[in-house]
């Protein structure tokens, strides 16, 4: 199934979920554990009906929700297909299934809540250095490209976060930076609680959508949004 692109995502009206990296994600505020396992078996239930699934992680007082397509179509501009993770028609159709679940249980959605994590490491030779780390993130050779063209590390049980590598001369400086990927919507209240934290902007040449910051010894986050519209609300 053809991946989905930001602005076909952004008008889809996904009200409760957010688009961050290569997925959509949901939290639901739930008020204790059982209601949270009754919702996770009644979310299986609209899922089974679509046959597809989000991926779901409970803590005290929320259920978090992971929509993505592992064989994603996409085609690069020489109309060469790619199997990538991304979003496709069907997380949308499940997401609004999920959205309407939730509502016959009475339950919040907190789309404000939901970040992702992921890795970066500048190199100048991905090829040779990503087995490497293909290796110790996951354990496994086959991690190695999974879900992107590239030779990004992706984790298939999620256990990891998500490893891709930038291009950089030989003799550059910090090579790892922490990747946080938030709502449009709290982006900026993020970056002002950094810099009242002792931060400063490296690079903000790229915002919204991207912003490098430097934390007081000089390493580097990147705070991430999506690149399309911001979804309706």
């Amino acid at each position: 199934m053809d991946m989905l692109r930001e602005d076909a995502i952004a008008s889809a009206g996904l009200s409760e979920w957010r688009k961050l990296a290569q997925g959509l994600h949901a939290r639901y505020a739930v008020p204790d554990f059982a209601s949270g396992a009754r919702f996770v078996t009644a979310v299986g239930s609209v899922s089974a009906a679509h046959g597809h699934y989000p991926k779901v992680s409970m803590g005290p007082g929320y259920v978090d929700l992971k929509l993505s397509t592992a064989d994603a179509i996409y085609r690069d501009d020489d109309g060469v297909e790619h199997i990538v993770e991304w979003v496709t028609q069907q997380d949308v159709d499940t997401a609004r299934a999920i959205t309407a679940c939730a509502a016959d249980l009475g339950l919040t959605a907190e789309p404000d809540a939901v970040s992702v994590i992921e890795l970066g490491l500048d190199t100048a030779d991905s090829a040779q250095i990503a087995p490497f780390w293909a290796a110790l993130l996951t354990g496994d050779a086959d991690a190695r490209g999974r879900g992107t063209p590239g030779d990004e590390i992706r984790d298939a049980t999620g256990r990891s976060p998500n490893l891709w590598f930038g291009d950089a001369p030989e003799a550059s400086g910090q090579r790892f930076h922490i990747e946080v990927y938030v709502p449009r919507s709290i982006a900026a209240a993020r970056i002002a609680d950094a810099l009242a934290a002792g931060g400063t902007i490296v690079d903000d040449s790229q915002s919204p959508g991207l912003t490098v910051l430097a934390d007081p010894e000089g390493n580097y986050g990147v705070l991430c949004v999506a690149e399309g519209p911001a979804p309706n609300s």
